[in-house]
């Protein structure tokens, strides 16, 4: 991290004694400014409309209320899931790895009295119900899936007619830039063995049985940012391989500091909104896809 001490020469005894009474300044040391990618990447999906508090969407619309059973398939370290707790909602949040489970069960242990299941699960299959859930989201997992059709079909399962979903995976346009950067077995498993067409995802979305309502591209500045982590991995002699996520908190990469202070400087310039959703289109870090289950025939609405 760039430390900036700003120093103050004093003269020689000689000098000071000819310069008396005048007082000399005293050095002050200035801490640095930490930018967060963290931070400002949250600033930036606010922008593109994820985690409205106020009306309890987690991506503009997809609402959650008290009403409903959420399943968070992939949980991860549970953002989403926290955010569904927060709206009132019952959760069931699965996950491969035991710890991440078991922290966020922690977690929502300490918010909420509702009912919610965590489960140890690589979901194929899930071992819950069909129809057991009001509210689907999986999030940045497909990609990690060998067979992600069988796995899509789980979760249309899971989902009671009517059901909405919040899925996405990472755009191709980024992913093939950043697999000239990164180490290797990013591209391996248990990490990204797909690259998705936005055509090949909607078309493994609707043949899951699901109906698509929603399409959005989204967050150019991770794309970014990752390629600095990358670079500043390597710099530094590191194997940033393995399960990359729980891997980028602070203290960050001056370079990831740097385009975090950069692309926060660029989106409160007037334009700034304008040039940040040209850029998501053009070369995106996610595409994401709003669905909803179908009713039966004999289904009440």
């Amino acid at each position: 991290m760039i430390r900036r001490l700003l120093h103050r020469f004093l003269p020689s005894a000689r000098a000071v004694h000819a310069l008396a009474p005048v007082a000399q300044p005293v050095a002050q040391a200035q801490e640095p400014i930490t930018w967060s990618p963290r931070d400002v990447g949250f600033h930036d999906a606010v922008l593109d409309g994820w985690f409205l508090n106020d009306s309890g969407e987690l991506l503009k619309g997809f609402a959650i209320t008290a009403d409903d059973t959420v399943l968070d398939v992939g949980c991860g370290e549970g953002g989403a899931t926290l955010f569904a707790v927060r709206q009132g909602a019952s959760v069931i949040f699965t996950d491969s790895e035991h710890d991440k489970v078991r922290d966020l069960s922690r977690q929502i242990d300490a918010q909420s009295s509702r009912p919610c299941l965590g489960l140890v699960s690589n979901s194929l299959p899930l071992p819950l119900v069909d129809g057991c859930a009001s509210k689907v989201m999986c999030l940045e997992v497909l990609e990690h899936v060998e067979a992600p059709e069988p796995f899509l079909a789980e979760l249309a399962r899971m989902g009671r007619p009517g059901a909405l979903y919040l899925l996405s995976v990472p755009a191709p346009v980024g992913e093939h830039l950043q697999k000239g950067i990164a180490p290797a077995n990013y591209y391996q498993s248990p990490n990204h063995v797909h690259i998705f067409t936005p055509e090949r995802f909607a078309a493994m979305v609707e043949d899951s049985g699901l109906v698509i309502e929603h399409r959005q591209a989204t967050g150019f500045f991770w794309v970014m940012g990752m390629i600095f982590f990358w670079a500043s991995e390597k710099a530094a002699g590191q194997d940033p391989g393995g399960a990359v996520r729980d891997r980028i908190h602070a203290p960050y990469p001056e370079l990831m500091q740097g385009w975090a202070r950069t692309w926060n400087e660029m989106l409160h310039r007037p334009d700034g909104l304008a040039i940040k959703q040209a850029l998501d289109n053009f070369m995106p870090k996610s595409q994401v896809i709003i669905a909803r289950k179908p009713f039966d025939a004999g289904d009440a609405p």
